[in-house]
């Protein structure tokens, strides 16, 4: 019976070569993307910055409403169509996009690690990544085994392999399939398949290909309990993460509580965060909180 951790836990990103977290304050943070620096929106410092000049290439201005809206204003050039960043073996394309972010998200690098590590020793896993993205994840996971990469935007999954591509991975063994997560998921659950692991990571609200409608307050837990059928005693492992939501980590894990009670294992819960780069004249490195995750584990 899987055992509900209580507690919750942090999830820290370090940064790495291609990427840092240089600074935040006062609603925003500064952020640095191989040769390129940027100011985003970011709600949860409420701290002041450190570093007297952020010296950015550009900035995104966010809009009047909550649900987001804005636009990057640019003080020096940056590439229109993107420019290559890596991470481990992974290759891909950084881009300034409509919705604030660079196409892909940082904070997600220490969930990356720890789903290789998590199949370490399986023998061809067969993952499935919905809300996949533009394929860093599926292209880490790609370097264990097979992997079912579902997104509803058929620009992102064109991203994903031509990030795919860029790694020299053109032919992981790697479905990019562009489709409504909820319904894959279903049709998954009825053609008995199963998976040794999923990763999840749903909007607060979206649109299928067909114009289906998500609310995750109203369509997540349908989606966990096929998730769930995906999912054996043999599997290893359930990933999800919420950003931007009005809700506990322990809500989601309450959620996953309620479907695997009868597997093995444990469900955890806590918050992704990214570090800050060292700052002169500081002995500490602030921790800024990004997402919300919850996660079955059987190891």
């Amino acid at each position: 019976m899987a055992q509900l951790v209580e507690l919750p836990q942090l999830l820290v990103g370090e940064g790495w070569a291609d990427y840092a977290l240089l600074d935040s304050g006062e609603g925003r943070k500064f952020e640095q993307y191989g040769p390129y620096r940027f100011i985003r929106p970011e709600p949860q410092a409420m701290w002041k910055p450190r570093l007297g000049d952020w010296d950015a290439h550009g900035e995104f201005v966010p809009g009047s409403d909550e649900d987001g809206g804005g636009r990057w204003q640019f003080t020096k050039p940056v590439p229109e169509n993107g420019w290559p960043l890596t991470w481990r073996e992974v290759n891909f394309t950084a881009q300034c996009t409509p919705f604030r972010h660079l196409g892909f998200f940082p904070d997600m690098a220490p969930v990356w690690d720890w789903m290789d590590g998590m199949l370490e020793g399986k023998s061809d896993p067969q993952t499935l990544n919905l809300f996949g993205y533009t394929g860093v994840g599926s292209l880490s996971l790609a370097r264990r085994g097979s992997v079912a990469h579902v997104d509803a935007s058929k620009k992102s999954v064109a991203q994903a392999r031509d990030n795919a591509d860029a790694s020299g991975m053109g032919d992981a063994p790697v479905r990019w399939l562009v489709d409504d997560a909820a319904k894959f998921a279903a049709r998954e659950v009825r053609r008995e398949k199963r998976y040794d692991g999923i990763i999840l990571d749903p909007p607060k609200f979206g649109r299928g290909p067909k114009n289906e409608t998500w609310r995750i307050e109203e369509s997540l837990a349908p989606l966990i309990a096929d998730c769930r059928q995906l999912l054996d005693a043999d599997s290893r492992f359930l990933f999800l993460t919420a950003y931007a939501v009005r809700m506990s980590s322990l809500s989601l894990a309450g959620l996953l509580d309620e479907q695997f009670a009868a597997l093995p294992g444990r469900i955890e819960h806590g918050e992704l965060a990214v570090r800050e780069a060292a700052v002169p004249d500081s002995e500490t490195r602030r921790i800024l909180p990004t997402a919300i995750f919850a996660r079955w584990a059987n190891d």
